[in-house]
């Protein structure tokens, strides 16, 4: 297995220690050679870049009229350059501006290559940022991806006072979410900078809380919101206003409506901690006619979209390859970057990062791992990467008659410890 170098870092502010694992050079270094095989980076130097994508043409609003679209988008991809010269700028829920210096070259060239890189689109929940899960764009575009990471508009910390209006972007979200990733997919194929590069057939998708719930809709799951859930998550009062709040709502794939519309490129999506099965706010049938494979992403404690609602998706996603990971003693917090060090000092800040029974340096491994093998399995097509799926039940190795079970492919002996894998 790779071993990894990471510089230990101690932060102490205001009652928190909070080590960092950071990925720069120097000493003193710590090894971390326990992390799931799947996890090292690839071969490809990563370049990233911010593009800016119009709708061009006014679109849906909750209200049922029409307004101007745009979102801002992190593209990473693999690179010849170098030299890495990059940040991520963004802020806290409380508006605390931070920076975190990346692994990568800001505005490269892409690599000209004889073979063509698939697009996975990132979703953030709400409120969250393009750059959420930046570890995954930096991860796959390492293993020869294209990586947009979405910032959706009205749903970002800086679009939401999170303190004094925290669901004035709700609404926006619920009708925008699956609608952007299709929106995003479509725009990356076509832009000028990857549209020669990228693989025009085959693309994935990972969406996180609000964005898991765009995502199962995306590949089909299509919403099944009935008047009184209309009026609860958009604050609509009139029975009039609910009804048609909700014939707005219920779409599929991206704001169509049938799921015969799911854009035929999708192959995998994984969906970490989607919201909405808690509500049952998904059409029963329609997610038992999914053909594309999913991977559910769970905290056995989750708080926000609640696991019995995420393994009720499961249940009734028809795909036959679709799974579902559980972490044990894990909430909801399983799928965002280490938190910065100003949001340290402010449970509100604290509270969009943290996770009580786990690091997020290992929350953060596990998701690079099965996402690199779940796209590797399904979107390019590497039959050797979907052993790393096969993997059953408890990944604890707990003896059995006195025998220790093998461990899970991947992962070394003794260092999968909290996790499940449930398969359809």
């Amino acid at each position: 297995m790779k071993i990894k170098y990471f510089v230990l870092a101690s932060a102490i502010t205001l009652g928190y220690s909070v080590q960092v694992l950071a990925g720069l050079g120097g000493a003193p270094v710590y090894p971390d050679d326990v992390m799931p095989e799947l996890s090292a980076s690839g071969t490809y130097d990563v370049g990233v870049t911010t593009v800016t994508l119009d709708y061009n043409a006014p679109v849906i609003n909750i209200n049922g009229g029409k307004e101007p679209r745009a979102l801002n988008v992190e593209v990473w991809y693999p690179t010849a350059q170098h030299q890495k010269n990059s940040t991520y700028e963004n802020q806290t829920r409380n508006g605390k501006p931070f920076s975190i210096s990346a692994d990568v070259a800001r505005d490269a060239d892409i690599l000209a290559s004889d073979t063509t890189y698939p697009v996975v689109v990132l979703s953030h929940g709400y409120t969250g940022y393009r750059t959420i899960m930046y570890y995954l764009g930096e991860h796959l575009a390492s293993h020869g991806y294209i990586v947009a990471g979405i910032d959706h508009t009205d749903s970002t910390n800086a679009d939401v006072d999170f303190a004094n209006a925290p669901f004035a972007g709700f609404p926006s979200t619920l009708l925008n979410r699956s609608r952007d990733q299709v929106f995003t997919l479509q725009s990356v194929l076509s832009h000028q900078m990857f549209n020669e590069y990228a693989d025009h057939d085959n693309a994935g998708l990972i969406g996180y809380s609000m964005g898991g719930f765009g995502a199962v809709n995306t590949v089909g799951g299509c919403y099944s919101f009935n008047e009184k859930a209309a009026a609860q998550f958009t604050g609509v009062t009139s029975p009039e206003a609910a009804k048609k709040v909700q014939a707005l709502l219920n779409t599929c794939a991206g704001g169509k409506q049938d799921s015969d519309s799911v854009d035929p490129r999708f192959k995998a999506i994984m969906a970490i901690a989607p919201w909405g099965g808690q509500h049952k706010l998904f059409d029963e049938e329609a997610l038992a006619l999914i053909k594309t494979p999913v991977l559910y992403v769970a905290g056995d404690h989750d708080d926000i979209s609640g696991y019995q609602g995420i393994k009720w998706l499961f249940e009734h996603t028809g795909n036959k390859d679709s799974q579902l990971l559980t972490i044990k003693n894990a909430r909801h917090n399983i799928a965002p970057h280490p938190a910065p060090p100003e949001a340290f000092g402010s449970e509100f800040d604290i509270g969009h990062y943290l996770e009580p029974a786990w690091r997020s340096e290992s929350l953060n491994a596990i998701n690079a791992h099965f996402s690199l093998a779940f796209m590797h399995c399904y979107v390019k097509k590497k039959p050797d990467f979907c052993k790393y799926l096969a993997v059953y039940g408890s990944s604890d190795q707990e003896p059995v008659n006195g025998v220790v079970p093998e461990v899970w492919t991947g992962f070394d002996h003794r260092y999968a410890l909290g996790l499940e894998m449930h398969h359809k």
